[in-house]
């Protein structure tokens, strides 16, 4: 599985570090996510899953 966001769509709600902070973060400089770990364990599928669903931009998306 592999995580990819979309900065240029993101907006900064960091609604996906609250569902996977293993994942995201959020650049503080540049006020928009950033990608921890691109290719993340399956084990987080669930939570990759409400960042996908939380985030109000759609700036978000999984690739198996």
């Amino acid at each position: 599985m592999k995580v990819v966001l979309d900065v240029a769509k993101c907006e900064g709600f960091a609604s996906c570090v609250l569902s996977a902070p293993e994942v995201f973060d959020l650049d503080e400089e540049d006020n928009v996510a950033i990608v921890l770990e691109a290719e993340p364990s399956a084990t987080l599928r669930p939570d990759l899953e409400a960042a996908v669903r939380a985030c109000p931009v759609h700036a978000i998306t999984l690739t198996d």
